[in-house]
Formats: structure tokens, C-alpha cells, sequence
């Protein structure tokens, strides 16, 4: 069985798109086939047009979340009740077409545990697709395991895979990076990612921020490294400039002659103030993302509650 996950946060109107063009595209696969569609505590009427396709066609199932907790979590509770022996990650806005979903099963069943889509072109504008390439390459540079340049959510998973996913236990999640790090052979495919159907663009540069925060903290202890480097360089500089103040104190005849006079003043103690206030807040804040990340871990609070399910046990585990 083939089963596939989509995160839905008021997509009431590109659902219909989604059944038609979905539906359509799984009748070509050759397998059983679940789609499991998860609410992330949606305020129009997405969840109702869930409970009206399940009951055209039982294998689309759904999960209504009692309140909105994120994509990457809407994306593990769909990973967590899937029963297929290959699981799909996709959005439901349609800029990841059902139609290429056909390419990912074929390079699965040729032996590969992780098919992942890269997009080759975008529909998006010119800021959202340099703010896009930047986050990418931002964090393909800073993560500790090769991440993928342009691979998103869009991807199939061996059950193997899904069986590793599924017992990681922590709580800031960003699947690709969870989906890199569990290994297994990997082969990226291109294709071209459209504009959306229908319906708001649910990615803002605040949630792109959130989530390059995310990804890059969970995946990479160099934020750290590089604060500690600063600091030795500020401490060097700080040295040099102590070094270079006593020659001037006394050579200061000398250095005057030279076109160097020594002015006295509070501006550069201030300057210098600010500067080492401003590398100490910083280096306070990347510490700070590591241990409230910390805190978030060690409370152990559900990554979800459910409201409501179609063709789901409510037993199933979490």
C-alpha cells in the first residue's frame, strides 16, 4: 500500500482541486493507495470537506487537530498513523503535482528507501524565490548532514525510513533534515514546481525564519562554535587595541609627529561599549535558541492533541 500525507491549514479552497487531480493520478500507480489528510486546526472549512471525501471514498482518512501546531508536526502525526509500505509527504496547495507522484514510486521500487523531489524552476517571485534560496543554502551550508539544495517536503519514504522517523523523539522538527539524517540510499528528482492553485500562500517570511531556526539548530552545533569564535576574536582585538593605546601613551610625542595625535574622549569608549554589548547579546541569543529548545524537549508535552478523525481509531498511537 502506498499512503500519502498532506498538512492542510485553510485549504477549503483548493481541496476540490486537490480530490480531482489526486484521485485521478493515484488510479495510475498499480497499488493500494491511502491519502491521509491532516487538519492543523483549520478555520474554515477544510475539515469539513475531509469528513465529505471520506465519505465518497474511505480511503481518504483524516486527523482534525485541536488547535494549529505547525506543519512539521500536522507532517509527523500524518507519518505516525500511516499505513502504507511507502509513505509520500506532499502540500495540498497543488505546487507539488499528483501527477509526479508516479516518478517517486518508480524510483522507489528500483531499490532506493528515500525519493526526494527537487525543484528545478518556481512559480514565485523574485523576492520569494531568493528568500527561498537563500534559507537552503543558508542551511545546506551550517547543518551537519547533507541536506539538499531545493528539496522540500515533497518526497516518498521507504517504511524503514518512516519506522526511524517515527521513533525520534524530539519536538522541533523539521522533517527533510529528519528525513536526511536517517541515511538509507537517497536519490533526488527534478521537477517543475507550479504556483499555487487556489488560496492564501501559507509561507510567510516570519514561518521561513521560524523554520531556517529550526533546521539549523537542530541539525548543526555551529551557531555555537562560531559565537566562541567571535569572542576570541573580540578578545584579540580588544588585546591589540590595548597594546596599540600603551605605545601610543608612550610614544605619544612621536606618534604626533608621525600625523597620529592621541585624542582623548568618551567616543570610542562608547563605540567600543556597544560593540561588546551587542557581540555578548548575540551570543546570549544563539544560547538562548539552544536552551529554550532544551526546555521544549524536557517538559514532554504531546506534539499534538486530536479533536476529531475520519476512518481513524483515536487509540492509534502518538
Amino acid at each position: 500500500m502506498i499512503s500519502v500525507v498532506i498538512p492542510c491549514y485553510n485549504e477549503e479552497e483548493v481541496l476540490p482541486q486537490l480530490f480531482a487531480r489526486l484521485g485521478a493520478a493515484a488510479e495510475t500507480w498499480g497499488e493500494e493507495y491511502e491519502i491521509l489528510l491532516v487538519d492543523d486546526g483549520s478555520r474554515d472549512a477544510t475539515w469539513q470537506l475531509i469528513l465529505e471525501q471520506h465519505a465518497r471514498d474511505e480511503r481518504w482518512r483524516g486527523i482534525s487537530f485541536s488547535r494549529n501546531f505547525g506543519q512539521q508536526v500536522a507532517v509527523s502525526a500524518g507519518i505516525q498513523y500511516a499505513r502504507g509500505c511507502a509513505v509520500i509527504l506532499m502540500d495540498a496547495d497543488l505546487q507539488d503535482p499528483p501527477e509526479q507522484i508516479e516518478s517517486l514510486i518508480a524510483a522507489w521500487k528500483k531499490g532506493y528507501e528515500v525519493v526526494y523531489a527537487v525543484r528545478a524552476t518556481r512559480k514565485e517571485n523574485i523576492a520569494k524565490r531568493a528568500a527561498f534560496r537563500t534559507f537552503y543554502q543558508m542551511l545546506h551550508s551550517l547543518a551537519e548532514i547533507d541536506i539538499p539544495l531545493d528539496s522540500g517536503l515533497f518526497s516518498l519514504m521507504d517504511r524503514r525510513v518512516v519506522n526511524v522517523l517515527k521513533a525520534m523523539p524530539e519536538r522541533n522538527r523539521f522533517v527533510p533534515g529528519l528525513r536526511s539524517w536517517a541515511g538509507f540510499r537517497q536519490i533526488g528528482i527534478e521537477f517543475d514546481r507550479g504556483a499555487r492553485a487556489a488560496g492564501e500562500v501559507k509561507n510567510t517570511l516570519s514561518r521561513l525564519t521560524n523554520l531556517a531556526l529550526d533546521g539549523m539548530i537542530s541539525f548543526s552545533t555551529l551557531p555555537l562554535r562560531m559565537a566562541t569564535y567571535l569572542g576570541f576574536a573580540v578578545a584579540f582585538a580588544a588585546f591589540l587595541g590595548a597594546a596599540f593605546t600603551l605605545v601610543k601613551r608612550i610614544f605619544v610625542d612621536w606618534f604626533a609627529k608621525m600625523g597620529f595625535p592621541f585624542v582623548q574622549g568618551f567616543s570610542s569608549l562608547f563605540i567600543g561599549m556597544l560593540f561588546l554589548g551587542g557581540v555578548q547579546l548575540i551570543c546570549l541569543g544563539i544560547l538562548g535558541e539552544y536552551l529554550g529548545r532544551i526546555y521544549e524537549e524536557v517538559k514532554g508535552r504531546p506534539l499534538w492533541t486530536i479533536r476529531e478523525t475520519a476512518g481513524l481509531e483515536m487509540d492509534a498511537p502518538k
